[in-house]
């Protein structure tokens, strides 16, 4: 599988105003699937995204199909929230490769870079550098 529906996402983030894009994420965020319950004792430091001023808390765990993976953010940080929920949406069934090829300018290529701060952005950045982590940190064990 490639990445396409992550790309199509994306592009239709891009289509759209500034404004319009806020509410899309907004419309992400809460769209993205609550944490199974058995993650919920495991939100601690080793789960956690340090980039993101926002408490992000990502979980992978290895499947007959590959890798799925989970997070658990509040609703008090809908832009990452949102952008989280678009990577849960966008990357369903991909391989654990697929994950090694989203590249980092997801960011830029769905505008987001011109509706977040620098801060937010770098954030970002760090959610998408952790779950490629985790997916292949999954997948090899």
């Amino acid at each position: 599988m490639t990445l396409t529906k992550l790309d199509e996402l994306l592009d239709e983030l891009s289509d759209c105003d500034p404004k319009e894009r806020i509410e899309m994420l907004l419309d992400y965020a809460r769209s993205l699937p609550p944490l199974p319950e058995r993650f919920e004792a495991l939100k601690d430091p080793d789960h956690k995204v340090e980039e993101c001023q926002s408490p992000v808390f990502l979980f992978a765990e290895k499947t007959g199909q590959g890798v799925d993976w989970f997070a658990d953010i509040p609703m008090e940080a809908p832009t990452v929230r949102g952008f989280v929920s678009l990577l849960w949406e966008g990357t369903r069934g991909a391989s654990p490769a697929d994950y090694a090829d989203i590249s980092f300018d997801v960011i830029s290529k769905g505008g987001l870079k011109e509706i977040l701060g620098m801060q937010r952005t770098h954030g970002l950045t760090g959610v998408l550098r952790r779950l490629k982590r985790i997916v292949a940190e999954t997948a090899a064990n």
